[in-house]
C-alpha cells in the first residue's frame, strides 16, 4: 500500500501547486487510483521566512509546526516542505511530529553529486543564502556554490517577490539576468533555490536549471512506493 504524503504549503501558494503538479505529472499512472494520495495544507498565513531569519519579522516556526501536526493528524505518512527557505526551521519542525520530513536541499545536493555537477550557481532568497542551506549541503559532496553579489542578490529578491505577486514577466527578467551572470562566472548549472524560481526559469540550450521542486517530487514518488522500507529521518 502506498504511503500518504503531506505537503506543508502556502509558501507561496503557486509554489505549492507547482509541487503537486510535478508529483502528479511524474507519477507513472494509468488511472486516477494509480496516483499518490496527497494531503496539502496551503497555509499562506505562515509569516515570511526571510524577514524572520534576518531578525525583522515574526517567527514562522509555530505556524509551520501547526501545519506539520495538522497533516500528521490527517493521516500523512511522511511530509515535505514546499519552500526552500523554510528548511532553516527543519529540525524543530521534525521534532514536533513522529513522521519523517524529506529535506529538499539535501535531496538536491545528492542529485548534483550523482550527476557529477561540481560547480553551480545559486538563486535563492536572502534567508536561504544567509543560512547556507545549499552551501552546506553541497559542501558535503565537494560541490562548489557560486553566490550572487550584493547587487545581483537584490535583483534576485525583486524577481522572487514579483512572482509571489503574480508578475511572472518581471520575475523572469530579473532572475534570468542574474542566472546568466553566474554562468559567466563559471557555474555549469543554476540551482533554483526558491520554489518560486522554477515557475519562470527553465533549462535551455544556454543554461541548465536545477529544479529542487522537481527533484523533491520524484523523491516523493519513490518514497511513497517504498512500502516495505522505513523512511530514514534526516
Amino acid at each position: 500500500m502506498q504511503k500518504v504524503v503531506g505537503i506543508i504549503g502556502g509558501m507561496g501558494p503557486l509554489a505549492t501547486v507547482d509541487l503537486m503538479k510535478k508529483i502528479i505529472s511524474y507519477t507513472p499512472a494509468m488511472k486516477d487510483q494509480d496516483h499518490i494520495h496527497i494531503i496539502a495544507d496551503n497555509y499562506s498565513q505562515i509569516p515570511d521566512r526571510t524577514t524572520a531569519i534576518l531578525g525583522k519579522g515574526t517567527d514562522p516556526t509555530p505556524y509551520i509546526i501547526q501545519s506539520a501536526q495538522r497533516l500528521e493528524n490527517a493521516g500523512a505518512d511522511f511530509l515535505v516542505i514546499a519552500c526552500n527557505t523554510a528548511h532553516f526551521f527543519f529540525e524543530l519542525v521534525q521534532k514536533s511530529v513522529s513522521i519523517p520530513i524529506l529535506h529538499m536541499p539535501l535531496e538536491t545536493s545528492r542529485f548534483l553529486q550523482e550527476n557529477s555537477f561540481r560547480k553551480v550557481g545559486l538563486l535563492a532568497t536572502d534567508g536561504t543564502i544567509n543560512t547556507k542551506l545549499y552551501q552546506h549541503s553541497c559542501q558535503n559532496y565537494d560541490i562548489e556554490v557560486i553566490e550572487p553579489d550584493k547587487d545581483m542578490q537584490k535583483e534576485v529578491m525583486d524577481g522572487i517577490y514579483a512572482i509571489k505577486g503574480s508578475n511572472l514577466e518581471k520575475g523572469h527578467f530579473c532572475l534570468s539576468k542574474v542566472a546568466n551572470k553566474l554562468i559567466k562566472q563559471g557555474a555549469v548549472a543554476i540551482i533554483a533555490g526558491c520554489t518560486e524560481i522554477p515557475l519562470v526559469l527553465r533549462s535551455s540550450q544556454d543554461i541548465c536549471i536545477i529544479d529542487p521542486t522537481e527533484i523533491l517530487a520524484k523523491t516523493v514518488i519513490k518514497t511513497a512506493n517504498e512500502t516495505n522500507k522505513k523512511i530514514q529521518l534526516v
